[in-house]
């Protein structure tokens, strides 16, 4: 572990650590992609319930771009210490983050597994000042996007298939690469956290996000629209969550009991009260 290669999880992210007290002790350590924060309290209790002996868990919300740099690089910078944190389950939206811990020889491959689904909606500030009624509108020299940086975050990758399937390359050019010139496109390092905070404050004009963060977002009282791509923009048949259990985890039994209860029912069912795609449902 070199510490100027750590990458770093910026201060203002401590929510995103979850019983930072308990990680040098804890009996399962978690790194989920972040946009699941919204279920994770519910689905621990039910998991803990299964599962008594598992009493401490620390587990992070981070985009899992961030979360693999963490487990790539053995640890990360936060608040002016390092954090040497080995986690036991990975989990991602994006199926190349699980083969490229199988290149690093972290995973066994074909390990990893496919538990969840998810689509994409836009968020839009009440009353929709920018008019927006479709992604192509997302061009507008006038309309401000919050953005996701593919850099790490992986709904951003999903998003720009959508761009792509919404208007070509050139939509996607014009968006993340024009647009971010002219300073109407603002990237964000956590979506989740940041685009809701936009919209409420009308600093942006919309904002590609998860569908199960506007659920999120209205069980706040955030004053804000949606505009739905549609079935055949949303990427509803694309997007799917992958979990693992590494290699060197240090819990291997807590984490194969957690992997396999993601699958199970009951965890389905809590996913889907948030708004998430059952795994199986198209």
């Amino acid at each position: 572990m070199v510490e100027e290669r750590l990458p770093l999880i910026p201060a203002e992210r401590a929510d995103d650590l979850h019983h930072l007290e308990d990680a040098k002790d804890a009996d399962l350590v978690l790194f989920m992609a972040g946009n699941q924060f919204m279920a994770m309290e519910e689905l621990l209790a039910a998991f803990q319930r299964r599962h008594p002996a598992v009493k401490k868990i620390f587990y992070e919300t981070l985009p899992p771009g961030l979360e693999l740099k963490q487990i790539l690089a053995g640890g990360a910078r936060f608040a002016g210490e390092v954090l040497a944190i080995q986690p036991d389950v990975y989990t991602s939206v994006r199926r190349r983050a699980m083969e490229t811990l199988v290149r690093k020889g972290l995973l066994t491959p074909e390990s990893y597994r496919p538990y969840l689904r998810n689509r994409l909606t836009l968020m839009i500030p009440a009353g929709n000042p920018a008019k927006i009624t479709a992604v192509s509108d997302l061009a507008k020299p006038e309309v401000r996007i919050s953005q996701p940086d593919p850099e790490n975050e992986d709904i951003a990758r999903h998003i720009l298939r959508m761009y792509e399937d919404a208007g070509g390359p050139a939509l996607v050019r014009r968006i993340m690469e024009e647009k971010r010139a002219e300073g109407t496109t603002v990237p964000t390092v956590v979506h989740h956290r940041e685009t809701p905070l936009r919209i409420g404050m009308k600093t942006v004009d919309v904002g590609p996000v998860w569908a199960t963060e506007a659920v999120h977002a209205r069980s706040t009282g955030l004053a804000f629209e949606v505009v739905e791509p549609g079935g055949r923009l949303d990427q509803r048949d694309r997007i799917q969550y992958y979990a693992c259990r590494l290699d060197r985890a240090p819990h291997r039994q807590a984490a194969a009991a957690f992997v396999d209860f993601l699958l199970d029912p009951e965890a389905q069912d809590i996913f889907e009260r948030y708004g998430f795609v059952r795994y199986g449902d198209g």
